[in-house]
């Protein structure tokens, strides 16, 4: 059984020339709200992603994206909701499954396996969103109440008291 990603746009490698071919994707509403569920935040309000495809060598397709995503955080501080922009530009390649490199370096392009004649833009976007997430959001101005940061002990406080009762 073959499930289908939230926010699906499958495009035909056959389209994809010799010279570079530009494409973008933007997801609907109901696409937006299955994402920010899969993703664990409040809101996905729009994305969109514009993509430059290279072919290469043995099925590669070298895909440089410009993503822009609007999203509602909670905010770890506050705990409130915040809208906040993300813009984000990265490179990946697309390869025939089954022939991904072993190159462990972080520099490389990450590969995304495709099986068939068709690339998944669409879910290369969500999976690049979902590595953007900043896993502590804060609210632009957020500060912790005075009160709670009176309170908050540096972990080297215990330390440097150890080391004047010595």
């Amino acid at each position: 059984m073959t499930v289908v990603p939230e926010f699906f746009r499958p495009l035909a490698l056959d389209r994809v020339g010799a010279g570079t071919f530009e494409h973008e994707v933007a997801a609907t509403a109901e696409e937006c709200a299955a994402l920010a569920t899969r993703l664990g935040i409040p809101a996905v309000l729009a994305l969109s992603c514009r993509f430059r495809l290279h072919r290469g060598e043995s099925g590669r397709i070298a895909a440089m994206g410009d993503l822009r995503a609007r999203l509602v955080r909670e905010c770890v501080v506050t705990l409130e909701e915040f809208e906040t922009d993300v813009s984000e530009a990265f490179r990946v390649a697309f390869v025939p499954a089954g022939s991904e490199s072993e190159d462990d370096d972080p520099e490389s392009d990450d590969e995304i396996p495709y099986t068939g004649s068709a690339i998944d833009l669409g879910e290369a976007a969500a999976e690049q969103l979902a590595l953007t997430l900043d896993p502590y959001p804060h609210k632009p101005g957020a500060t912790l109440p005075a009160e709670v940061r009176e309170t908050l002990e540096s972990p080297f406080a215990a330390l440097a008291r150890r080391r004047d009762d010595a």
